[in-house]
């Protein structure tokens, strides 16, 4: 057998052999200076603290060291461990990182890591390079989760409109594909109003920075939107994932934890999820809209206020869940659709003020008051 053909063989049977706890390990023994068992307990235990109690973390490291060790992976002199050449490739496999050298850990964290998490091992260094950065992680972790497109430096306000579009779509039950064209797009404040129906807990946010850094966060399970928290909860959301894949001799015992959440599929994904209430699509809103404008309209032509078929609509179809916000956002996509017709209100009428601020729906360069009905 050729030189290089056994040396493969080697490789694949010491892969099959090591876990995920080993090849975890691996990429923190590869980085410049190799790393003592306390590195190990600080750097690599941290991905682990969520499955395994503290004592059975030492107890992984200390057998995941000798495997390595065993493999040929790793030497240990005076308690410091370094990489072999074949634990440098192995490492460079698991961390998909090529032939890149290994450095210090933050940057194999921070970005091959991360990168790996996110399903970005392919991508090119620059790509990998930005997930080091606030802005680059938040950027990359909603692309994965909502299925956006674009590149990994895209403006808040370009982000917020795609994220406006994606809750515009949800709240249609996924049952319409929603775009602006150039120039045409909601109202900044809208957007983000919008947007923000897809935290956790939906709610209104000062400004778009805030609003990515809260759904980023909430994408990767961190209870916090501070960058190395949600950096944690990416990297112990995919040592949970591979923990479980393996099989059950490279599973160290843990008590079952449920891993952090991060959305695989876009959420415009027409696969039913559950739990969430059933939306309604274009045709069944719009109904529902006219039937309730008709209850209130006044005027010739016939036209009803926005808010009192808000009122209605809210009753009515309760099952919906919508929110104002939604609702008046839906209105105003339907709208465009030609589903429903809005106009405006005259402003100089100060007996129906109240009604008039309550209905105002933004909607590019208007702002519409009334659902007009339609003979």
């Amino acid at each position: 057998m050729p030189a290089r053909a056994g040396e493969a063989v080697i490789e694949t049977a010491r892969d099959a052999v090591a876990g995920p706890v080993e090849h975890l390990l691996l990429a923190r023994i590869a980085c410049e200076g190799g790393a003592t068992r306390a590195d190990l307990t600080r750097d690599a235990g941290a991905l682990l603290q969520h499955k395994l109690s503290p004592a059975e973390v030492r107890a992984a490291i200390e057998s995941g060291t000798a495997a390595l060790v065993q493999l040929g992976l790793a030497n240990e002199a005076r308690g410091r461990l370094t990489a072999t050449d074949a634990g440098l490739r192995a490492a460079a496999a698991f961390t998909e990182t090529g032939s890149t050298p290994f450095t210090d850990w933050d940057q194999v964290r921070d970005m091959a890591l991360v990168a790996k998490a996110l399903g970005l091992g392919n991508e090119a260094a620059s790509r990998k390079k930005s997930l080091a950065r606030p802005e680059g992680l938040r950027t990359a972790i909603l692309q994965k989760t909502y299925g956006l497109k674009g590149k990994k430096n895209i403006p808040d306000a370009k982000l917020r409109a795609q994220l406006a579009l994606v809750a515009l779509e949800r709240a249609f039950g996924n049952k319409i594909k929603a775009g602006f064209t150039k120039g045409s797009g909601l109202p900044s404040k809208a957007a983000r109003t919008l947007a923000g129906q897809l935290a956790a807990s939906p709610r209104e946010f000062p400004t778009d920075a805030k609003l990515i850094a809260q759904l980023a966060a909430d994408a990767a399970g961190a209870a916090q939107t501070d960058p190395d928290v949600v950096r944690l909860a990416l990297l112990r959301r995919m040592m949970t994932a591979l923990l479980d894949a393996a099989p059950a001799i490279a599973k160290p015992a843990a008590a079952p934890v449920p891993p952090a959440r991060l959305v695989e599929k876009a959420a415009n994904d027409t696969t039913p999820a559950k739990g969430p209430p059933p939306r309604p699509g274009l045709e069944d809103f719009a109904a529902a809209v006219k039937r309730a404008a008709a209850k209130s309209a006044h005027g010739w032509p016939a036209k009803a206020f926005i808010s009192h078929v808000w009122d209605q609509v809210r009753v009515e179809q309760e099952i919906w869940a919508l929110s104002e916000i939604e609702f008046k956002i839906m209105l105003t996509e339907a709208h465009r659709r030609g589903a429903v017709a809005l106009v405006t209100a005259d402003l100089k009428n100060k007996d129906l003020r109240q009604d008039i601020e309550r209905s105002a729906t933004p909607d590019r360069n208007t702002i519409w008051h009334y659902v007009r009905i339609e003979d």
